[in-house]
């Protein structure tokens, strides 16, 4: 299969924002629907930085609890899905930066999530098995 060459728009430096960034800055990164957002996961800091398409800091989201960040997808509707793999859940952010927590399972560690929406169904890829969870969404 050949992949089409990619035509850089906007090259993105990261700016210090509020919540700094240091070391390993970006982890995973996905692009809102619209392409005007860009949402960056920062896996040693625990941290979510949404930047604007040219490179402006907009939010950053924080939160211990949730441990080390990993996979990262927005859905159409523009939710962004972020996978916590240590604290074994899905962190699902709306456009207005709210986070809440989608699910919970002890047992599971998300690395990777996407959002199908003919299925309307989560396909979960996981770390350490080779294990794929199929979450059906209500």
């Amino acid at each position: 299969m050949i992949i089409p060459a990619v035509t850089v728009i906007v090259t993105l430096t990261l700016v210090r924002c509020k919540c700094e960034m240091k070391f390993s800055s970006v982890y995973k990164c996905a692009v809102s629907p619209t392409g005007d957002k860009l949402y960056i996961t920062n896996h040693w800091q625990h941290k979510l930085v949404t930047l604007a398409r040219d490179g402006t800091p907009l939010e950053c989201l924080v939160d211990r609890q949730f441990g080390q960040l990993d996979g990262i997808h927005v859905t159409p509707a523009g939710q962004v899905l972020v996978c916590a793999d240590w604290a074994h859940l899905i962190i699902q952010v709306d456009s207005d930066g709210k986070k809440t927590l989608m699910t919970e399972k002890r047992g599971w560690s998300p690395e990777s999530a996407c959002y199908h929406s003919e299925t309307t169904s989560i396909i979960v890829g996981q770390w350490n098995n080779n294990n794929i969870l199929v979450l059906k969404v209500q």
